[in-house]
């Protein structure tokens, strides 16, 4: 299997052929994954902010956001600001360290699980070996965090907000930790760039939604629920909870939860397009393409245009389940936390583990297709 490229070696590389010597090429490599991360991260959130703002007023009849910019475009920004500028406060007889550290410890998890998601064979930060069940680790420490912010307000509301934050994490962890394990064992590996390439000898015929649906639907359910997203928003229930455990939180500490929810449900949607969807494949298999234009895929120029489209896919097959996750909070209503845990616990996880015993019998029975 082709590894994906080399960009500390490569960047070290560069700066050495400038003058700089190793120790000092390395040092300035380090914050550069990180910077990466946050960029793209702050910019799929400010699209994600947008998007949810046009289309639950279109869903509601209405135009939404027009005079903040072309089409409302800076209205992200501008909540931004608002945010920054509010004053911090802390509340009376809160605990003044767990109640600043909760929305670090919910929000960093989120970013640092950007490693792993390729946008292109080359277009990587970190080819990990174990790379999803790393963003599964990573995702349960957010409840955590959940949990210290509202136990550390004073405030029942939020205490509560963190419980059910806490309960909802560890119901639907287990069913997606199961839906992706059902994949892993077809495509032999944990790498994200292994189960895309496990997916792209035939195009969109040999993407995992049609050999694991259940599966997919599985990841989705569990993947919304992880993001607190209607109607499975049980911890920040407005009606309930007063917004659960972000109630006594100003300014840019409610925004970092705000920031959180947002840079996980476009991880979230990206990991399904790369896990179900083929990644950044096209649906007409690459190679096709190049025979057909009777160019050698080695072409600069057609890698190029390769690399471009793959960003291009990735990022539309991402959308697409952004799109569908801001539809269902505008069109199904909220369910009962009871209603949350049993969909988890006594219909999600048996099925998970049916399904994974499917997966199992149909790679002994059909190798060729399912990754024997």
């Amino acid at each position: 299997m082709e590894s994906g490229i080399d960009l500390q070696g490569q960047f070290i590389t560069a700066l050495e052929t400038l003058g700089l010597n190793h120790d000092l090429a390395k040092l300035l490599w380090l914050p550069l994954p990180m910077l990466i991360m946050l960029v793209v991260a702050t910019v799929g959130v400010l699209v994600a902010v947008w998007l949810e703002r046009k289309i639950s007023a279109a869903v509601q009849q209405r135009i939404g956001p027009e005079y903040i910019g072309p089409l409302g475009i800076l209205a992200p920004l501008a909540d931004g600001l608002k945010l920054l500028f509010k004053e911090d406060i802390l509340p009376a007889n809160s605990d003044p360290w767990l109640f600043t550290l909760g929305p670090a410890v919910v929000v960093i998890p989120v970013f640092l699980s950007y490693i792993i998601v390729p946008f292109g064979q080359n277009l990587l930060i970190s080819n990990l070996a174990m790379g999803v069940f790393l963003w599964i680790a990573l995702s349960s420490i957010a409840p955590i965090g959940l949990l210290m912010s509202g136990y550390a307000s004073n405030n029942k509301y939020s205490l509560l907000g963190g419980l059910r934050a806490a309960a909802q994490s560890i119901s639907y962890e287990i069913p997606l930790a199961l839906a992706v394990l059902a994949v892993a064992m077809m495509s032999n590996g944990l790498g994200t760039l292994e189960i895309v390439q496990q997916q792209s000898e035939y195009g969109i015929l040999s993407w995992n939604v049609w050999r694991q649906p259940i599966g997919f639907l599985i990841f989705w359910i569990a993947a919304l629920a992880e993001c607190e997203r209607l109607p499975f928003d049980l911890p920040e229930a407005e009606e309930e909870l007063v917004a659960g455990y972000q109630t006594e939180y100003p300014g840019m500490k409610f925004a970092l939860f705000y920031l959180g929810a947002y840079v996980n449900l476009v991880l979230s949607a990206l990991l399904v397009s790369v896990l179900y969807f083929g990644g950044w494949d096209f649906p007409i298999p690459l190679h096709f393409i190049a025979d057909a234009l009777g160019v050698p895929e080695t072409n600069p120029f057609l890698q190029i245009a390769f690399a471009v489209l793959g960003i291009t896919m990735t990022l539309v097959k991402a959308y697409f389940f952004i799109f569908l996750a801001i539809l269902l909070r505008w069109t199904v209503p909220r369910v009962r936390i009871d209603q949350l845990l049993d969909l988890g616990w006594k219909f999600l996880l048996p099925v998970g583990l049916v399904n994974l015993l499917l997966t199992a019998g149909l790679k002994l029975a059909f190798p060729v297709a399912f990754g024997g």
